[in-house]
């Protein structure tokens, strides 16, 4: 190991030979073969290396997914940071060539800056820089696994809806496709014009009730249609099972058939109620059709309110609009156990970055999802404090413990484990509430209860 070598290494460039000279006495060789596992992300910094020779990759487990971050080669230098901080390395990192590294263990490391402050101050630049692209990687990547996450609980969301829509425009073909040669049938039966006004008055009273219709208890609908099922059995009604359900749906329970039989011959009776029941169905498909794509149209909207689509981006808002969106884009993780109860106080809209809004109410909700498990209670609670709105949001997780709660907001700080979270979500939801929007946010908690306040201006300056 030369001094010249060490020269070439920008760190060093500006050191005298006699500096130069304590660094190669108290350094080791570390010699590595393409492919070489460097450091895992976590691990604890065993000491500070130059790379002289070779290439590095360095990669971030972010969500689950591992992101490149940047590569070191011959002339810069790692670890310096954490052995600092005392932290864990951020990244994990590998060889991709053969590597040549000069290796200070932390004692002699912290011997060199004793001996150069210079070369302190060049760390704390490089430090800041290698930061500044750790946190840029990690946030670039915690949106897109955030916007990934939301796409998937949207297609999750509008799958069911537009499944529904498919099935249901099929059935009403079928229908569709049945109905003349009904109509013809009716039409070859003997009927008079008085018959004919009592059919056009039941089809219309059946259509109303079916438009309205609601639900019945399972066991009391059931009932309905074994009475009306039998009914139509004892009259000689081929496949009349297949008839029941709709016909019960119509309210066409058995006091309305024994009507229809008083005002209909009975040849014509089996024409009647096929005919009665194929419109029907029509009917309640398309009522299906139209909730189904109703529902599409709201997530649709709720996306785009949620996003501030074709919006410009400070503007007067409503929250209670923006807590709701962000619940129905976050509908698919909440649906399955936890109750949400809202208490919502009045309040007047505000101004402020409602995408940004949202983007903080997303981080705080999904953390108390992820806190509860998945199961317990979501609470939001609304009030106007003088000039501030007050959001408060609480869940009945397992808490923040307490050696941990003053460094809840730092980047890059998770309670999960590695990969597992970005440590940015409260970071980012800080941020926007304190920086970009001059408000404040703060929690307190125990077990079973955590409660985050923001305080937001109802005008910004």
């Amino acid at each position: 190991m030369h001094i010249d070598a060490l020269r070439k290494v920008p760190l060093f460039a500006h050191l005298s030979d006699d500096q130069l000279q304590c660094v190669v006495e108290h350094g080791t060789d570390v010699w590595l073969e393409l492919g070489t596992q460097i450091a895992h992300q976590g691990d604890s910094p065993d000491g500070f290396y130059i790379i002289l020779e070779g290439q590095t990759e360095w990669t971030r487990k972010v969500g689950g997914e591992t992101v490149p971050v940047l590569i070191l080669q011959a002339g810069d230098v790692f670890a310096e940071l954490i052995l600092i901080l005392d932290e864990p390395y951020p990244t994990s990192g590998r060889a991709l060539t053969a590597v040549h590294l000069y290796k200070l263990a932390p004692d002699e490391f912290w011997r060199m800056l004793e001996l150069c402050p210079g070369v302190m101050r060049q760390i704390m630049k490089v430090a800041a820089q290698r930061s500044q692209i750790h946190e840029t990687v990690t946030q670039q990547q915690a949106k897109l696994i955030s916007l990934g996450t939301l796409s998937a609980g949207l297609a999750h969301e509008l799958n069911n809806p537009a499944a529904a829509v498919r099935r249901q425009v099929q059935h009403l073909e079928d229908i569709l496709q049945k109905l003349p040669s009904l109509a013809l049938q009716l039409h070859r039966q003997p009927i008079s014009e008085t018959q004919l006004n009592f059919l056009s008055n039941l089809y219309q009273q059946s259509a109303l009730t079916t438009r309205k219709s609601q639900s019945h208890d399972p066991l009391i609908q059931s009932e309905f249609e074994d009475a009306v099922s039998d009914w139509l059995e004892e009259h000689k009604i081929e496949r009349g099972w297949t008839l029941a359900p709709m016909l019960v749906t119509a309210g066409l329970m058995v006091d309305k058939l024994d009507e229809i039989t008083a005002q209909v011959a009975p040849e014509c009776l089996e024409s009647v109620l096929t005919w009665l029941e194929a419109t029907i169905s029509g009917i309640k498909l398309l009522e299906e059709i139209n909730l189904s794509s109703t529902r599409i149209f709201e997530l649709i909207k709720s996306m785009k309110d949620y996003s501030y689509m074709d919006q410009s981006a400070l503007q007067e808002i409503d929250i209670h609009e923006g807590i709701e969106s962000t619940l129905t884009i976050l509908k698919h993780k909440l649906k399955y156990g936890i109750v949400i109860n809202r208490e919502y106080g009045e309040l007047p809209s505000i101004w402020a970055y409602g995408r940004e809004l949202n983007q903080a109410w997303t981080n705080l909700i999904d953390n108390a999802i992820d806190a509860m498990q998945g199961k317990g209670e979501l609470t939001i609670r609304t009030h106007r404090d003088c000039e501030q709105v007050v959001i408060e949001i609480s869940d009945t997780g397992a808490g923040v413990s307490v050696e941990i709660q003053s460094h809840i907001f730092e980047p890059f700080f998770t309670t999960k484990g590695v990969g597992a979270g970005t440590g940015l979500g409260l970071d980012i939801a800080r941020r926007i509430v304190v920086q970009r929007h001059h408000g404040e946010i703060c929690f307190d908690s125990k077990p079973g209860e955590t409660h985050f306040r923001v305080r937001l201006p109802i005008a910004q300056s």
